[in-house]
């Protein structure tokens, strides 16, 4: 006899649900399936080229920092353009501030109610207790707060961002706007810390009660960034075998050679593999493949993180905790690029825009996004976005398979097998509306 199980998936990005399917007792596979459909790379077909970077970050109010550099670099790539490096130092900090604002969403208000055993750090009839709730949901948004803050002082506006243009940047960001937004970290960092340090633990707890979340099966991690700096984007993709015995480095334009794409059948988002294994992108693939994260604080929790499950470690509960280690890292680096001037300098390069085709690479807090258009008469005929979230889906039903044959027995279901998909989902952290185009 065959059972189907279905879960709705709550605080994630998006709508998605668990599909756990049962023969005689014994779980054949668990699906995880997108239930919306956003379509861009249809409707946008006829644009003006010029209007990408203004059209593409309403793909998703989370991501939009990283549709809009991504758009920017694309149509740069397409028109030959290099934009000055205080454009780059000011498109950096947008990042930075997206990283910042995603991470601390992440961790806290959507991961660490389960640590709590809560539905929602706001909850006010949880077991974790009203006051406990209370003060991490306070230190929360106000970290989280200075990541929406950096993009505006970068970007121009929080949810889609402006001020990266084809060429460069608008303008510069005034020094006392600087001083300000430092002053405002320097408040901000030890709060995260102080968050951090109590996520850390309640994490080695739940490591110890839910057991493992993965099995021993190969696969590939996915990274776009420089090994001394991971908020740091650089121009190829490197994919690591998760033994350590294969590196391979592609352009964005080769992403078709390297990547396969596979349809679903009952999902409106695809899948991506490569060499015929799974993918892992997102914070564990950056802080498994780096070097150190070049900021003090940060590197001091990165090694702590390898001592205690080694280097490089793959337990999937460790993706949040990256995504500290994450946090901790872009408070401080934005703090660095705050300190130089970057209110006068050569802002942006004349552009001549011309037909043809580009490719426009980010690491986005998922992983590498890349954004390919080609052009004619000035106006986008084909438009493609490869999504972080697709390059994980294969490594989130491994893990929704292994977890749901521990509360899936021959003569029972064990309660909590709805609390337990919605664990591993979160831990990769998807974004459902970037992945359905």
């Amino acid at each position: 006899m065959t059972t189907t199980i279905q879960f709705p998936i709550s605080r994630i990005e998006g709508h998605a649900k668990v599909v756990v399917d049962i023969d005689n007792g014994k779980v054949r596979n668990a699906r995880f399936l997108a239930q919306e459909y956003r379509g861009f790379e249809q409707f946008l077909q006829g644009m003006p080229a010029d209007q990408m970077p203004v059209i593409v970050p309403r793909v998703c109010g989370v991501c939009s920092t990283s549709h809009h550099i991504a758009a920017v670099e694309a149509l740069e790539d397409a028109y030959g353009v290099t934009p000055p490096p205080i454009a780059e130092k000011i498109r950096h900090l947008m990042m930075v501030g997206q990283l910042v604002q995603n991470q601390a969403t992440s961790l806290f208000f959507f991961t660490m109610p389960d640590k709590l055993q809560a539905t929602s750090i706001f909850g006010a009839e949880e077991r974790a207790g009203k006051d406990t709730l209370g003060s991490i949901s306070k230190k929360a948004m106000a970290v989280r707060k200075i990541g929406t803050e950096l993009i505006s002082v970068a970007g121009g506006q929080f949810i889609h961002p402006v001020k990266a243009v084809v060429g460069g940047v608008v303008s510069g960001i005034e020094k006392e706007a600087a001083k300000e937004m430092r002053a405002k970290i320097k408040v901000a960092l030890p709060l995260a810390c102080s968050l951090f340090d109590e996520y850390w633990q309640l994490t080695q707890k739940m490591a110890e009660s839910v057991g493992k979340w993965e099995g021993n099966d190969p696969f590939y991690y996915m990274v776009a960034v420089d090994k001394n700096d991971p908020t740091l984007p650089v121009d190829t993709v490197t994919m690591q075998k998760n033994d350590g015995s294969e590196t391979i480095s592609f352009k964005p334009s080769e992403f078709k050679e390297f990547l396969k794409f596979h349809r679903v059948q009952d999902s409106y988002s695809s899948k991506t593999s490569f060499n015929d294994l799974p993918i892992r992108a997102n914070s564990l693939a950056r802080m498994n493949l780096a070097e150190s994260t070049g900021t003090p604080i940060a590197d001091g929790y990165l090694e702590r993180f390898r001592v205690e499950f080694g280097s490089p470690a793959h337990q999937i509960l460790l993706f949040d905790l990256c995504r500290g280690i994450e946090l901790i890292n872009g408070l401080e680096r934005a703090d660095r690029l705050l300190a130089e001037d970057l209110s006068e300098g050569e802002m942006n390069v004349p552009v001549e825009p011309r037909d043809g085709c580009g490719f426009g690479l980010v690491e986005a807090p998922r992983g590498p996004l890349i954004h390919h258009y080609q052009i004619e008469n000035g106006l986008i005929v084909r438009a493609e976005f490869v999504i972080p979230t697709v390059h994980n889906n294969f490594s989130i039903e491994r893990a929704l398979t292994t977890m749901a044959k521990q509360y899936v027995h021959e003569d029972r279901i064990d309660l909590g097998l709805d609390r337990a998909m919605g664990w591993v989902v979160r831990a990769f952290d998807p974004c459902i509306a970037c992945a359905t185009h």
